[in-house]
């Protein structure tokens, strides 16, 4: 290869011509003389002969140097320029591709894949081979190994399916498999590494990698590089962190609160110091709508390290105090809600009022010390509130004792007085938590003791009611679930006078856990397994888990560092509905990951390269070789015209048309011939420009979730006008019809006839469904109209065991930015289109559920809400373009029993 400043020629030995250029000259000098038209009279023929003898002229200066210029450009498209060469890969051999594909790779992943492609260009120029070592593990936990040597040409494709991991790099296993690899490939090798800047578990990959030969490492310099952590929550705020690799000057971070269905519901700024590390922000917002946030962002950040989720650790309860006697219920240190008040301020939301306000407004836990609930509407109130999922902590103490009610979890028998001048007993102290307990896990201070106590009545369900006992087995907490809430019953005071335990810390973590348990939690620290239900990926965005992950304990989810075993994400168990999750926990990259620090300083004799900023080559080969075949083309008309064979008219106009761009007219309709080229959806235009982008949109998230889920490799959607475009390319039209949608032309319902009559399929979208006529009035009207003319065959609601249902996913349901309804199809069965019904009505804004904007999130919300039904909605949209694109063969195969039955008879 021959590097001339700007310009590369991966052919130089083709430049060798161009001396030949001079000899050309000289050939093209003399040209034969114009034919001349001469009269043929018989009787003057031979007086009109000429006599003289004519020589040949010479060729006009002008004609020669069109010729010399496109034999010139000949030679140097042959050679093969390159417009703007980037630095070639030191050394020589096989070049090795190493690229660190974890977490911290995300930002800036489409420079870091331009960057490997020119490498790889410039070694399949150069005839070099090529191979790939990814540094980190896949999804379906595979150490790292390296693909090749093979063609650089071949090795594309595999660069071009690699995506970032929402894990760390494993440098330890990728030196493994470099090693193995050199062993098997002993020539020599040149490497470029592409690294994400972090230090990572300690490896000698460097020094090996620099020991093989020639090493050229390539970073991106300047770029910020940040790690969400986990926010600390507090009595009024969340306290935001994030780490960052150090910058030489001062930035700022925008960290954004959003809901499960992508909105943002508050913003916070942190300010980075120059050299900073590390910095903090706090987020203030009211308790209902803090309670509401998922998911912290980093602002115009890619990448999981720049998300973190919000399980119930950091949702605030609004918890009700209710004392036995008002007046001295906040009395310092024998008040009887003295202690509750300080033991729950510091982690959720107190309210104090009558049982009345209380229950009027949504409040998770209510606490009452020592007060009876009479019988009557108060009981009734509250017994209907603990049964909606309400729970209730009370407190024995004298005037309960006395007087107990149904509001318990088990009958009351007498007080116990334990120690004292009148009591044989000493104070007992507490015996450890069962396994089965909330509270199972938590240490218990040696000093905490009961000197008196309300006893239970003996029954059959004592043991298993119970959370805590003393030393000696009398239960000290029970518990009963009724309806869905519960009742926890302490059967000491909640101030110190029948017992130390509210002095304690014992005290704060236990209230703290029974708490928890009124978001419907079931032991969030218990052994019990939870599985992966979504999952984050490399750039940050929810998604299936992957099939390696597996699930994770409870009281492990802390402490668990992300891999392909367990990507970061929400873990959970499922509830009594298949549909719905009981409880779930989120696995966060920042939670476990350790702190970030810079890569240390390359070997020496590294190469440095910044990846960022780079221009892309360019090809100037073909450019070259057009601009000579125009020439040639022209120099073959002046030809013509010299020697008479063409005229003037003619030749004008073919000049003309040569100087015109070049184009291939795919049809004589408006149709960009890039559709014929790869499958893409398309989506009828309203003239509208934000419904337009919404439907761009939801085709965009639509094929990125099927690319990444199936083989299928969709491009961009594309905007279409029947009539005006050619419909032929499309498998699947997408019809958003409003109010205001105008009753197509005789072109354009000839062209929608005939392309369902091809097997194209139209979904047209009313948008009302689950809102009535509310969000787009008279859609329904506006749709009689519009497929007034077209050849729609009788349709009837989708049935269960429709192709629709089942040609990818197993769905129950059809929904989409909005749930049931209606979806029609064909009635009857069209062997003539392998039954395949060519129209499917429905009014449920899928693509408003299946849209995805620039960051990768979901801009609208489901209604009713939940991912379960973006989840399904994505899910629908698979299938429906498999249906497009295969067919019934789904239907098919349901008959594929009864087939082979008759022909065994």
């Amino acid at each position: 290869m021959l590097n001339l400043g700007p310009i590369a020629f991966a052919a130089p030995w083709l430049l060798l011509a161009l001396p030949a250029l001079p000899v050309l000259w000289w050939l093209l000098r003399v040209t034969p003389p114009a034919p001349r038209r001469i009269a043929f009279p018989a009787l003057r023929l031979l007086r009109d002969l000429p006599v003289a003898e004519e020589t040949p002229s010479r060729t006009p200066w002008w004609l020669l140097l069109l010729r010399i210029a496109a034999a010139a450009l000949l030679i140097l498209g042959l050679a093969r320029p390159v417009l703007g060469p980037g630095a070639g890969t030191a050394g020589e051999g096989t070049l090795l591709l190493v690229i660190d594909d974890g977490w911290a790779s995300a930002e800036d992943w489409p420079a870091r894949m331009a960057a490997a492609g020119g490498a790889l260009d410039r070694a399949g120029r150069e005839g070099r081979r090529a191979a790939l070592l990814a540094t980190t593990p896949a999804e379906t936990a595979e150490p790292p190994r390296v693909i090749g040597p093979m063609p650089a040409e071949d090795l594309r494709s595999r660069l071009a399916a690699l995506r970032p991991k929402p894990w760390a790099p494993d440098h330890a296993a990728a030196l493994v498999a470099f090693r193995a690899w050199r062993a098997a490939n002993p020539g020599p090798i040149a490497t470029l590494d592409l690294s994400d800047g972090v230090e990572h578990a300690p490896s000698a990959l460097a020094e090996a990698l620099a020991g093989a030969g020639a090493l050229t490492l390539a970073r991106a310099e300047g770029r910020p590089l940040r790690l969400l952590l986990l926010p600390a929550a507090e009595a009024d705020r969340l306290r935001l962190r994030l780490q960052q690799l150090p910058l030489p000057v001062a930035s700022e971070a925008v960290v954004l609160a959003r809901t499960g269905d992508g909105r943002a519901l508050g913003r916070a700024t942190i300010p980075l110091a120059a050299g900073a590390t590390e910095g903090e922000a706090t987020l203030d917002l009211p308790v209902e709508i803090r309670n509401q946030v998922v998911r912290l962002e980093i602002e115009n950040t890619a990448g999981s390290g720049a998300v973190t989720l919000l399980d119930e650790r950091f949702r605030r309860r609004p918890v009700g105090l209710l004392p036995g006697v008002e007046e001295s219920a906040d009395a310092p240190l024998i008040g009887d809600l003295f202690y509750l008040d300080r033991a729950l301020a510091p982690f959720a939301e107190l309210r104090r009022s009558p049982l009345d306000r209380l229950l009027a407004r949504p409040i998770a836990v209510l606490a009452l010390a020592d007060r009876p609930v009479a019988e009557g509407p108060e009981r009734e109130a509250l017994t209907r509130w603990v049964e909606a999922g309400g729970t209730l902590i009370r407190f024995a103490g004298p005037r309960l004792a006395d007087h107990p009610d149904s509001l318990l979890p088990v009958p009351l028998r007498a007080e116990r007085q334990l120690g004292g001048s009148l009591s044989w007993e000493q104070p007992q102290h507490l015996a450890p938590f069962p396994e089965g307990s909330p509270f199972a896990g938590l240490a218990i201070p040696a000093e905490v003791t009961v000197e008196r106590q309300v006893l239970a009545e003996p029954s059959p369900r004592l043991t298993e009611r119970s959370w805590a006992r003393l030393s000696d087995g009398t239960p000290l907490v029970t518990a009963e679930s009724r309806g869905s809430g519960r009742i926890v019953l302490f059967h000491v005071t909640a101030n110190a006078e029948w017992s130390n335990l509210p002095l304690s810390g014992l005290f704060v973590q236990m209230l703290r856990r029974i708490v928890a348990l009124s978001a419907g939690v079931q032991g969030a620290e218990s052994e019990a397994p939870l599985a992966p239900i979504e999952t984050l990926d490399g750039f940050g965005r929810l998604g299936p888990a992957p099939p390696a992950a597996a699930a994770i304990l409870a009281s492990q989810v802390e402490t668990t560092a992300p891999s392909p075993r367990n990507p970061p994400g929400w873990y959970g168990t499922p509830g009594q509905d298949p549909s719905a999750i009981a409880y779930r926990r989120a696995l966060n990259l920042g939670g476990a990951i350790p702190a970030l620090r810079a890569a240390p300083p390359p070997p020496p004799g590294t190469g440095l390269m910044d990846i960022g900023g780079v221009p892309a080559e360019r090809d100037l080969g073909p450019w070259l070789l057009a601009a000579a075949l125009l020439l040639l083309a022209a120099d073959l008309l002046i030809g013509l015209r010299l020697r008479g064979l063409l005229r003037p008219g003619f030749a004008l106009l073919a000049l003309l048309a040569l100087a015109q761009p070049a184009s291939a007219q795919i049809s004589a309709q408006n149709t960009d011939p890039a559709s014929a080229l790869a499958t893409r959806l398309a989506f009828v235009a309203t003239g509208d420009a934000g419904l337009d982008e919404v439907q761009r949109m939801g085709l965009v998230g639509l094929s990125d979730f099927i690319n990444r889920r199936s083989a299928t490799a969709l491009a961009d959607p594309a905007a279409v006008t029947p009539g005006a475009d050619d419909l032929s390319f499309y498998p699947l039209l997408y019809w958003v019809v409003t109010a205001e949608a105008p009753q197509p032309d005789a072109r354009a319902v000839s062209a929608l006839n005939e392309f369902m009559r091809n097997g194209g399929i139209i979904l047209f979208d009313t948008r009302d469904e689950g809102s009535g006529e509310g969000f787009t009035p008279g859609a329904r009207s506006a749709l009689r109209r519009v497929t007034r003319d077209l050849a729609i065959p009788p349709l009837a609601p989708i049935g269960e065991d429709h192709v629709l249902k089942r040609a990818f996913y197993l769905l129950p349901d059809l929904p989409g930015r909005f749930s049931g309804g209606q979806v029609w199809v064909a009635r009857d069965q069209d062997r003539a289109n392998d039954s395949v019904s060519p129209v499917i009505i429905g009014g449920h804004d899928w693509a408003s559920a299946w849209a995805i904007d620039a960051r990768g999130q979901n801009p609208f919300a489901t209604i009713p809400g939940g991912t379960r039904q973006r989840t399904l909605a994505y899910r629908f949209g698979m299938n429906l373009v498999m249906y497009a694109l295969t067919g019934n063969y789904k239907g098919d195969q349901v008959h594929v029993p009864a087939i082979l039955e008759r022909l065994g008879n």
